[in-house]
């Protein structure tokens, strides 16, 4: 009987690990021996020479310094200010009701449409120009120049920022009053009630966050791409145009390093994330 439920287990797991390695494990040690390789269908072995040369590109390092760049200041920003909202709607604040209505209204709303508009308003000629110039102050290019990066960084807060909210507003709501109201007893404030209960009884939320948050951040790159294109200013040229731009010229050995780099990054990332709301939680 228990030989047999092994069976029926493993035939019902099948189709996944089957799916598994065929469109996500094989192509990855394809892409491992591509990075190592040079020629069609990675006819010579030639070591770590593509990594030294994808490493002293001018355009990887841009990407790489633009992405991480964005990752950092945009994940940092949007949880802060989540999760500020959330405390705010979880002691009642006025409105809160209709606010959690709309928050996750830029989820369902087309990119394309969205970009469209920012387009309107953020172009050479859009309204915010138009609107300069009428009180006498210079235009800005803020799709052509350095302001696109705060542009890109201010769409991805706007369409982020709803979810990581309800995430957190979760996470609050799972902490019993009576943590607080013991707290209080013993003569405790609110600052230290926030970094005494609040803080860490919220770690797995936000690491849920954090990592949804990182998500979101390399999903970006569809805006990025329709407000600039395959070559946008360099404060938005990020690590999936580097990977496009290799995947179009077909130089699969130089995707497949920036692929791998890409993915150990995500890993080392997301298992530092991991590793230090477990310490914060046990401390």
């Amino acid at each position: 009987m228990k030989n047999r439920k092994k069976l029926t287990g493993m035939l019902l797991a099948a189709p996944v690990l089957l799916g598994t390695f065929i469109f996500f494990l094989l192509p990855f040690a394809i892409c491992v021996k591509y990075s190592f390789t040079f020629g069609v269908g990675g006819a010579y072995f030639v070591g770590f020479d593509n990594y030294k040369e994808v490493f002293s590109s001018y355009a990887f390092q841009l990407a790489a310094v633009n992405t991480l760049r964005f990752l950092v200041v945009g994940v940092t920003l949007n949880l802060v200010l989540s999760f500020f909202i959330a405390l705010l709607m979880k002691k009642g604040l006025a409105g809160s009701r209709f606010f959690r209505y709309i928050l996750l209204l830029p989820l369902v709303l087309p990119i394309a449409s969205v970009v469209m508009v920012i387009q309107v308003f953020f172009s050479e000629t859009g309204i915010i120009n138009h609107w300069l110039l009428s009180i006498g102050v210079p235009i800005v290019q803020w799709l052509e120049g350095p302001n696109a990066f705060y542009v890109l960084l201010g769409l991805y807060i706007w369409k982020s920022f709803g979810y990581s909210v309800i995430l957190l507003l979760s996470g609050l709501n799972t902490i019993p009053e009576e943590f607080y109201q013991t707290a209080e007893v013993e003569g405790a404030g609110s600052l230290q009630k926030l970094v005494s209960i609040t803080l860490p009884m919220m770690a797995p939320h936000f690491f849920l966050a954090a990592v949804m948050g990182i998500v979101n951040a390399f999903k970006s790159y569809r805006e990025a791409f329709l407000l600039g294109g395959k070559h946008p200013h360099d404060s938005i040229y990020m690590i999936q145009h580097f990977l496009n731009n290799n995947f179009e010229n077909l130089n699969y050995q130089k995707l497949s390093v920036a692929a791998i780099l890409l993915f150990l990054v995500l890993f080392f990332l997301l298992c530092g994330l991991y590793l230090l709301q477990n310490r914060y939680r046990e401390e």
